[in-house]
Parts: C-alpha cells; structure tokens; sequence
C-alpha cells in the first residue's frame, strides 16, 4: 500500500501509547513541525519498552490509527536525542517486521 511517494517519518525519541489521534496529532504539530492532514505522510510513534507502535495519517476525509503490540520481541530501534528520522516504505516495513 505504501509507494515511494509516501512520506514517512518515525519520532526517535519514546511516546506514551496512551495517546489517541488528537494527542498524536498534538505531537506531530509540536515535534514534527508539520501538519498532521499532510496528504500522503504517515507518522510513527513508538513507546518506551519498543514493545508497542503505533502510524498516524490521515485518509481522504480522516485520521486512520494503526497500532502494533509484540508479545515476545522488541522493534529494532534505537532511541536518539529525540530527532525526527525518515524512512522509506521498505525501512518501515522492516520495522514493522
């Protein structure tokens, strides 16, 4: 579903998964510097543990929410300073993997 169009961008930094579409939103507007209704861009967040993630993005007409909880394992990623990182389709499949 996702093409090179796309634009993908992960919060390096942990994110309390208790936030909703309205906090999230919140944060991209704060964090990202962009608005969360930008056509074609999805953000990602991820909690503390890395055991949960969660990809904001808004749909024609809506914000969709996608979330993701590992049982067992960790995403593989490595928290830094709290910078904003962008991915490509294929990194985010990887790390949805």
């Amino acid at each position: 579903m996702l093409t090179p169009a796309h634009e993908i961008y992960l919060a390096n930094f942990p994110v309390d998964m208790r936030k909703s579409i309205d906090g999230l939103s919140a944060l991209v507007l704060s964090q990202f510097g962009c608005a969360p209704t930008q056509k074609g861009s999805y953000f990602v967040f991820c909690n503390k543990a890395r055991n949960r993630m969660k990809v904001l993005y808004f749909d024609k007409n809506g914000f969709a929410l996608w979330m993701k909880r590992l049982e067992k394992d960790r995403f593989k990623l490595r928290y830094q300073n709290g910078q904003i990182v962008a991915l490509d389709a294929d990194q985010l499949h990887w790390l949805i993997s």
